[in-house]
Formats: structure tokens, C-alpha cells, sequence
């Protein structure tokens, strides 16, 4: 057995933005052996090269590629411990100007893509043991948020797929848990964060005060995945500044 089958072995699909490469930084630190997926490109093979990780390129909106990842990663590893979908797109508009094509690319991105990987990871981890695979949804899932109806309603049906799913393959060992980041400061929400006016008014908006930091949410990723938590699944963990759950101080009355 090589070495690297002996080491957890994990891959994290979308890799290169800035929850996943966070992630994969934190698990390489702890001698995890890596399998990073993304759509390719200079970053990717910055990355992958860093860490000395086994790497793959896929469309994480058509499931054939995505089976072709999964099993990439299966056949250079002997197995996966865990899958990781750090997948996903934002689009902040209200339904009534919200385009048909608008809404089909937010499902196919976040629900889609979450979807196709859960049925391509199970698929293999039935038949070696079990894993835990770890989807990612979003504060917006939870509570209501002004221009969110898109991307919303695509992640609450991400929570839906994954309560679900752990229901069905509990009994093959397969634990299958989210994480439902706030505002989180990557390159995907640099739109919100760029300028001091609106990411004061983001932070807000969270009872902490401040936004995410992909490290943060990556620790949450990293800690379903920690077979110590063998016995925790359908699970989703708001890491959100109690964005989903508190009230924020600026909706206090003085």
C-alpha cells in the first residue's frame, strides 16, 4: 500500500476559489492526501503543485465530467475519505428581473453541481466503506435576505439533498453534512467587498460585525470530514457571524 493511500484521502471540488484553497491548505498541513478539482487553469496548477496534489479538471454542471473527476481521484488515491463541494456562483437580484437564463445557471451551478457530485461520490463509497462528503449551502438558505430568491432557493434545496441523502446512505456508512457560510471574503463576493460603503453595510448585517474569512468556513468543512465525528450527519452548520440565527445589532432598538 503506497503512502498515499495510507494518509485520508480527500478531494475538494472547486478547489481553486477561496474556501477550497483555504480547505486544502488546512488539510495538507494535516498530511491529508489531496485531490483538488476546478475548471483548470494557471491557478489550479499553482495550487495542486504547492501542495503535491493530485489534481483534475471538470464542469461542475455536467455530470459526466464530474463522474470523470470523482473517479480520477478514486483510482489515484484506492479511495476517498471525503468529497468536498466548494462549488458555487452568486447572484443577487429580485425575482421580477431575474432572467430565465439568470435562474437556470444559479440551479444548474449550485444545485446541479451539488446534486451530480453527491450521486458520483456515494456511488463509489458503497462499495469501500463509507466517507463523508460535505456540500456547502448558504445563510441566505435559512433566513430571508433582500434580492436572494435565486441563489436561496438553490441552497436551501442543497440542505434538502443533504439531509436526505444521509438518510439514505447512513447504512453504508456514508455521512453527508453542509455548511451554510454569511458573507464570506473570496474572490466570488469581491463585487460586495471591494468598495468600504458596502462592506460596512455587510458586516452589519451580521450580529458579529464583520464578515467571513475562508479559513473559517474551511475549519467547519474540515471538522465533518475528521472521521472523530464518525457520528454526526444531515447536519448543517451555520458558520455565519449568527447572520441565520441573531439578531443583528443594527435591527436592536436603543
Amino acid at each position: 500500500m503506497s503512502q498515499s493511500t495510507q494518509r485520508p484521502a480527500v478531494l475538494i471540488l472547486g478547489a481553486t476559489g477561496g474556501i477550497g484553497c483555504a480547505l486544502a491548505r488546512q488539510l495538507s498541513r494535516l498530511d491529508y492526501a489531496l485531490s483538488l478539482g476546478s475548471r483548470g487553469g494557471e491557478r489550479l496548477d499553482s495550487l495542486s503543485a504547492e501542495l503535491t496534489a493530485h489534481s483534475c479538471t471538470f464542469a461542475a454542471t455536467d455530470s459526466a465530467s464530474v463522474d470523470a473527476c470523482i473517479n480520477s481521484a478514486f483510482q489515484n488515491h484506492g479511495r476517498l475519505n471525503g468529497v468536498v463541494n466548494c462549488v458555487g456562483s452568486l447572484l443577487l437580484k429580485p425575482a421580477h428581473t431575474t432572467t430565465d437564463e439568470e435562474w437556470a445557471g444559479v440551479l444548474a451551478t449550485n444545485l446541479n453541481s451539488a446534486f451530480y457530485i453527491l450521486r458520483s461520490a456515494a456511488n463509489r463509497m458503497m462499495r469501500d466503506g463509507g466517507g463523508s462528503i460535505v456540500l456547502m449551502s448558504s445563510a441566505a438558505a435559512q433566513r430571508g435576505l433582500i434580492n436572494h430568491e435565486a441563489i436561496a432557493a438553490a441552497k436551501a434545496g442543497v440542505i434538502g439533498l443533504a439531509q436526505s441523502a444521509a438518510a439514505t446512505y447512513a447504512r453504508y456508512n456514508i455521512r453527508v453534512n453542509c455548511v451554510a457560510p454569511g458573507l464570506t471574503r473570496t474572490p466570488l463576493t469581491e463585487p460586495l467587498t471591494r468598495y468600504e460603503a458596502s462592506l460596512k453595510a455587510s458586516a452589519a448585517l451580521h450580529p458579529l460585525g464583520r464578515i467571513g474569512e475562508p479559513e473559517e468556513v474551511a475549519s467547519a468543512i474540515r471538522w465533518f470530514l475528521d472521521p472523530q465525528q464518525s457520528w454526526v450527519t444531515g447536519q448543517v452548520l451555520a458558520v455565519d457571524g449568527g447572520l441565520s440565527s441573531v439578531q443583528s445589532r443594527m435591527s436592536t432598538h436603543s
